[in-house]
């Protein structure tokens, strides 16, 4: 098997003192390497020591016409699978926060589409710091995944928060984000989020929906090496590293993006909350209780939305579709008959009234409902987690399917 390509960008600061050992147990857990240096990092360790235990060339100048002429920043940026910034010093966060890109690092983060981790390094107050705790929120919403800072003896004499997390525990921790590309070659069309369908100019009628499950299942196909385009309603969710992602509001608009995609699809995940109804006459203005008399209802006339999952079903080929059903209550009777209605591959039930779970929540308790009438269940598990027990299905069906 290819292995994992790891871009390791160091920044300046003491903790790169630990980099060699870091680039040691990335490679003993079958890692490819190349590491790229800060200005300020060569005050900590040598690219020489870097180039030895990588056995890749140590890059650290954006305009080094030698550099560029062999592998330039955006080569690297695409060569990684993943770039994992160690340490991360307050000041690169806050350039990679605010998208610079005045130096080699900083522009191959700006360049990737790979996943990004940072583990941050630095004293316990520039921690603590506001500035820091946003631009790391910033990175976080972003989809920048972080390994500690561990609390601790600082080098600086301070106790507390700050420390590099140990270069074993870092490689420990990106080794889930570097599994199999077990969806290479596949171009997976995932909706999520849910719909807003206008009544006037300022109000609409709209569900719960978050985004989170149809997000997580973006996130992990992404990860498996799919080429994934995520079709969403309103969410204040981050888009997921390597994911392109097309905004739409209505059902209607889903219906046309969707289908704008579907072509090139080869395996299409329905986890989106579409609303079943619109207003059939949208005001154009804004509704005034004013316009009415004291007392008098508003009556609303609802016209039915398009359903999306049964129009790609009827022409779906060799394309894999899975379709969700929010529920309440024991949701395998109504997931059958969905199933069969819709004629998907595979049926992801969810019992949304389960505390905790379903809408907005974290984790979902599911239901896998298969065409036999087999049913799989899983118990409540984070949504990241079901998105993966997902994948490992629809694997299995794109094989059979050839």
């Amino acid at each position: 098997m290819e292995q994992p390509r790891v871009l390791l960008a160091v920044s300046g600061g003491i903790a790169a003192y630990k980099v060699p050992e870091l680039v040691r147990a990335l490679k003993r857990n079958g890692c490819a390497v190349r590491c790229i240096l800060t200005r300020e990092a060569h005050e900590f360790v040598t690219p020489l020591v870097l180039q030895t235990l990588s056995g890749s060339p140590v890059r650290s100048h954006l305009f080094d016409p030698s550099e560029e002429g062999e592998i330039d920043h955006i080569a690297l940026a695409d060569w990684a699978q993943l770039l994992l910034v160690a340490p991360a010093t307050a000041n690169l966060l806050a350039k990679l926060a605010l998208g610079l890109a005045d130096d080699l690092v900083s522009a191959v983060a700006l360049a990737t589409r790979a996943p990004i981790a940072v583990a941050p390094a630095m004293n316990v107050n520039m921690w603590r710091h506001a500035a820091t705790q946003a631009h790391m929120a910033v990175l976080n919403e972003r989809g920048v995944r972080s390994i500690g800072p561990e609390s601790g003896e600082l080098a600086c004499g301070w106790e507390g928060e700050g420390r590099m997390a140990e270069p074993e525990a870092i490689a420990a921790a990106i080794a889930p984000w570097l599994g199999p590309r077990s969806l290479a070659g596949e171009v997976v069309l995932v909706t999520a989020g849910g719909t807003r369908e206008p009544l006037d100019a300022v109000r609409f009628l709209g569900n719960r929906s978050s985004g989170k499950m149809g997000f997580a299942v973006a996130a992990e196909a992404a990860r498996r090496g799919a080429e994934v385009v995520m079709v969403a309603g309103p969410s204040a969710q981050a888009t997921p590293a390597g994911v392109r992602r097309v905004d739409v509001e209505t059902a209607l608009a889903m219906r046309d993006a969707v289908f704008a995609e579907l072509p090139r699809a080869t395996i299409v995940i329905k986890a989106a909350a579409v609303a079943d109804f619109r207003p059939a006459a949208p005001v154009a203005g804004k509704l005034r209780k004013e316009d009415l008399p004291e007392g008098a209802g508003l009556a609303l006339e609802l016209v039915r939305n398009p359903d999306i999952l049964a129009e790609i079903c009827r022409d779906k080929g060799r394309r894999v579709v899975v379709g969700f059903a929010a529920e309440s209550g024991d949701p395998v009777e109504s997931a059958r008959r969905k199933l069969a209605r819709k004629g998907c591959d595979l049926l992801v039930a969810n019992d949304v009234s389960e505390p905790g779970a379903g809408f907005d929540g974290d984790r979902n308790t599911v239901v896998f409902v298969w065409p036999g009438g087999e049913v799989e269940r899983l118990p409540s598990l984070s949504k990241a987690t079901v998105a993966g027990h997902l994948l490992d299905r629809v694997e299995k069906l794109r094989g059979a399917r050839g």
